[in-house]
């Protein structure tokens, strides 16, 4: 999707439409990880807005594209909470290639989002790195996407941003991530 504003634009006369994929789950399935309140907010109100803001041509469409992007990815490799969710296939492999094993990866990817100062993303890319993103952008190399703005774990966790990633890891649909992934 990198540069499809200005390429639709320039072959079509007109951008393309974005629109935010239908959630694979009911709103309130994530509950406890993630509340119904905040997918209501965060889906219906954040993430279809970029969309919104970007067929309606208001606002920067590079950084509504890749919200639309971003949040397509995220949404998706959710499922119902599960206290027990490891990863399996591909992606464990790919994990304990990189890092020896999940628990370790789990501790990088806490550090590094712990030290991201105010909101953004963070990632495991697909070299098997850690990256982050500081605001909304378009990266081809996502294999696995955590949110870090305020609207994803203000309403549910308070300040306490380590609780929220720890909750994360029970909601990750990992079949999905092994299906997504060209690792």
């Amino acid at each position: 999707m990198t540069f499809s504003f200005i390429r639709n634009v320039l072959k079509e006369g007109k951008p393309h439409k974005l629109e935010i994929k239908d959630l694979p789950y009911a709103m309130g399935d994530l509950s406890p990880s993630i509340s119904e309140e905040t997918i209501k907010y965060h889906y219906e109100k954040l993430a279809k807005t970029y969309a919104e803001r970007y067929n309606a041509n208001e606002g920067d469409p590079t950084f509504n594209e890749a919200g639309v992007f971003l949040h397509n990815i995220l949404f998706q490799q959710y499922r119902a909470p599960k206290t027990n969710n490891m990863p399996s296939g591909a992606i464990l492999d790919f994990i304990n290639k990189h890092y020896k094993d999940f628990d370790k990866f789990k501790e990088e990817l806490s550090k590094v989002a712990m030290g991201i100062q105010g909101s953004g993303w963070v990632y495991l890319a697909k070299d098997g790195s850690i990256k982050t993103i500081k605001n909304h952008e378009i990266k081809k190399d996502i294999v696995l996407l955590i949110d870090w703005w305020e609207h994803a774990w203000a309403l549910d966790y308070q300040a306490d941003k380590k609780k929220y990633l720890e909750n994360q890891w029970k909601i990750i649909n990992w079949d999905h991530i092994n299906e997504q992934a060209t690792i």
